[in-house]
């Protein structure tokens, strides 16, 4: 009886030893995979704005439209000061004065040739 209770003692404390294990671990939490890379777009390519008109100091441009008409189409200016009225073969003062359109028309024909600031 005694080789008995031993054993009934022996597999009791196999029972009780294999309850009082710790649990299994669980397995590590692995980080989610990383997201595949994705390029951003390329940007958009700026748009194209209106070409700007070229500007000069006398307001030259805007006359240009004379060249080749009869100096009598010549507006009168706002600012007489401002502007002078030659012809292609009369003596004109060499000094140049940026703000003052020189219109020059052929003493011939009577056809603005050039428009110019000076």
């Amino acid at each position: 009886m005694a080789q008995r209770g031993v054993k009934a003692w022996a597999s009791l404390a196999l029972v009780v030893a294999a309850g009082c294990t710790a649990p299994p671990a669980k397995p590590p939490r692995l980080a989610p995979p990383p997201a595949p890379f994705i390029a951003p777009p390329p940007p958009a390519p700026p748009a194209q704005a209106a070409p700007l008109k070229p500007t000069d100091a006398c307001g030259a441009i805007d006359l240009q439209y004379l060249i080749g008409r009869p100096r009598s189409e010549i507006p009168i200016p706002l600012q007489p000061s401002r502007r002078r009225v030659v012809c292609s073969t009369c003596p004109v003062t060499q000094d140049y004065v940026p703000y003052r359109q020189t219109i020059i028309y052929d003493a011939g024909s009577g056809l603005v040739s050039s428009v110019k600031c000076g």
